[in-house]
């Protein structure tokens, strides 16, 4: 299921910021080279989190599931002058690519680019964060929500991929994958602790703000 056609995300893509020429060059890339390319947020999700981040100009942003490396580009572009983004991949054999990524981009000395299980490298980050953008794999974000939330300070942002999953959290029956995102977001959903709202952008992302 599509959220929306083709030809309205063209014209959303027409009245947005345009891509670099090395986002540009990430995108294809991953096309060519990597096994389920659809996991990049490409050019107009791009520039929502460039623009969310931009927003909130942050000092700390972590990002969970790095892929090769596009969202963090984007986000990164919002950061202060001091500002560092850290973002945490398990996948090892993306490494040389991303790298190779950073070391092209402007940004390359603010980003910290850490290989591991996350649910066990984030602790072993002594930070409070203005932004976390978590798009890793879905069965997990409850686990790196309450991971990460007591790391956010109040007004920071929490944002998650992929929480209207093709569309398929609207179906009746549902498989175990859109079950588990159904229930994420069940939850934010009662939380308390926070306001939010999904933007129908792409896949879903869910903005979170702590109070």
């Amino acid at each position: 299921m599509s959220l929306i056609n083709d030809d309205l995300q063209q014209l959303l893509i027409n009245y947005c910021e345009p891509e670099s020429e090395l986002l540009q060059h990430i995108d294809r890339e991953t096309n060519l080279k990597v096994l389920m390319p659809r996991m990049l947020s490409g050019h107009y999700q791009g520039r929502v989190l460039s623009m969310l981040s931009k927003m909130v100009s942050p000092k700390r942003i972590l990002e969970i599931g790095t892929f090769t490396g596009y969202a963090t580009l984007c986000l990164a572009e919002g950061l202060s002058a001091d500002g560092i983004i850290y973002t945490l991949d398990i996948n090892a054999e993306l490494e040389d690519m991303v790298r190779k990524n950073f070391a092209k981009s402007p940004y390359n000395d603010k980003i910290s680019y850490i290989l591991g299980d996350a649910t066990e490298t984030v602790n072993q980050l002594d930070e409070i964060f203005d932004i976390v953008f978590i798009d890793a794999d879905k069965k997990n974000n409850g686990t790196y929500y309450d991971l990460i939330f007591e790391r956010v300070r109040p007004g920071g942002i929490i944002i998650v991929d992929n929480v209207l999953w093709s569309g398929k959290v609207l179906q009746d029956k549902q498989d175990k994958d859109t079950r588990n995102i159904t229930s994420f977001n069940d939850r934010i959903a009662t939380d308390e602790r926070v306001e939010k709202l999904i933007l129908p952008v792409r896949d879903g992302l869910f903005v979170i703000r702590k109070k």
